[in-house]
């Protein structure tokens, strides 16, 4: 049998090529609503970003989350992000 080929996203932030279940997704619903999808399945447009501290200081220094999106991010997001990149180390 064939093994089955996970997809591949690239990380907005450092740009290398992972994974799917590698990265965190981040998602901007229909609505406007920014959250965090562990599931890979909610509706939205999606942005992937490696699950580092330096990946994502590097979304926020940059906005890259503001051009994924073309809209404006609150500082919120990124703060959850790095939390829960804490409580994952954990």
């Amino acid at each position: 049998m064939k093994e089955k080929k996970s997809p591949q996203r690239m990380c907005i932030a450092c740009r290398t090529m992972r994974d799917k279940r590698e990265l965190i997704r981040i998602v901007k619903s229909p609505e406007g609503v920014i959250s965090l999808d562990f599931t890979g399945k909610k509706n939205g447009r999606g942005a992937y970003v490696c699950p580092t501290e330096e990946c994502i200081l590097k979304c926020r220094k940059a906005k890259l989350l503001n051009r994924a999106f073309s809209s404006q991010v609150d500082d919120e997001v990124y703060d959850v992000l790095i939390k829960e990149l804490q409580l994952e180390n954990r």
